[in-house]
């Protein structure tokens, strides 16, 4: 699949767009944070 047809959402905290990756490819609806800093950094 082309990285231009992946799924996408906004991450509540940068609130800048991220793609779908493999790794979150079981959990996709419940990924809220774009990275592992992101989401240490949630307040």
């Amino acid at each position: 699949m082309k990285k231009v047809n992946l799924p996408q959402k906004i991450c509540v905290v940068c609130n800048k767009p991220y793609a779908w990756r493999k790794k979150w490819e079981k959990n996709w609806n419940e990924v809220k944070y774009c990275s592992e800093r992101c989401r240490r950094n949630k307040v």
